[in-house]
């Protein structure tokens, strides 16, 4: 893929990334500490905790110093997305959804907590980001804080994963599944997270309109990358790169985006997507390539 206008090729996203990784380790290691029961707290902490990329809250912090805000206004926001994010990981293995019996490359949680406590520490987790978001951000006006609340529940509700995740069960073993329909999946599923993740930081600090339809097209385009690489590496790539097993989509019989377009067409559509993502962002400049090399980063991963 060539470079986009104005990104430099002298950023170090490795090191921007395991900077940021860093800071949204610590706080989350100190937004959930353990008291009675222990047990259920053990239990959320055990996902929330498992060495994630942290995508998403990366995703939050960049947009937010894009728009002109800091790290510090949108951590707690960063840290309410992960926690929503493992709730929707918890739910998705457990035997009702996917069951699987791998994430992250060590045992799910309900293999280690059992089905109950495993489906109430995602419960737990997604309660408990709102209240951390609310609480815990500073410096941000409070319609931009309410803005950054109704849209993250949107993207949770059945107007987004739930929705994604309800279609997507009620497609397994149809071979008649059109693209359209996986589209409408992936786009709730994984994308509505996904861009509230990129536009909630520019909320934060107060970004212009111009700025929050321009991630908005960035976020639609990533999410829709992300999960084609996804079905991608479910066939290529191997239980110990992905973390998780391999093969699952196959052996539940979904349709994927490889098996209507093959792998080749799908390399070249997500390639194609990530594209167009980063030209969205040119006119934003130099302040703009973090997230047009995250963007990069997502094509190019290989887990």
């Amino acid at each position: 893929m060539s470079n986009p206008a104005g990104v430099s090729t002298k950023f170090d996203l490795s090191a921007y990334l395991h900077q940021r990784q860093e800071w949204v380790e610590n706080a989350l290691t100190a937004a959930v500490p353990v008291h009675y029961p222990e047990r259920i707290y053990e239990a959320m902490r055990y996902s929330l905790l498992g060495s994630g990329k942290r995508l998403r809250p990366i995703f939050c912090l960049a947009s937010c110093e894009l728009a002109g805000g800091t790290v510090a206004m949108a951590l707690p926001t960063a840290c309410a997305l992960e926690m929503v994010h493992t709730m929707s990981l918890i739910h998705d293995d457990l035997p009702a959804m996917d069951n699987d019996d791998y994430r992250r490359g060590r045992l799910t949680n309900h293999k280690i907590y059992g089905e109950a406590i495993a489906i109430l520490s995602g419960d737990g987790l997604l309660a408990y980001a709102f209240e951390w978001l609310v609480r815990q951000t500073q410096g941000v006006k409070p319609e931009a804080l309410l803005e950054v609340v109704a849209r993250l529940g949107h993207a949770v509700a059945a107007t987004g994963l739930v929705g994604g995740q309800v279609v997507d069960l009620e497609s397994e073993g149809k071979p008649d599944v059109t693209v359209e329909t996986l589209h409408f999946i992936h786009t709730h599923k994984t994308g509505a997270l996904l861009e509230i993740s990129v536009v909630s930081g520019a909320i934060l600090a107060g970004g212009t309109q111009e700025l929050i339809q321009a991630l908005t097209h960035y976020a639609r385009n990533v999410g829709l990358a992300f999960q084609i690489v996804d079905d991608i590496l479910d066939i290529t790539g191997t239980a110990a790169e992905l973390g998780k097993t391999a093969g699952k989509d196959l052996q539940a019989q979904k349709v994927t985006y490889p098996s209507l377009w093959g792998i080749e067409e799908s390399r070249r559509q997500a390639n194609q997507l990530i594209q167009t993502a980063q030209d969205v962002l040119a006119p934003w400049g130099e302040r703009a390539i973090p997230l047009q090399a995250l963007a990069e980063f997502v094509v190019a991963r290989s887990h």
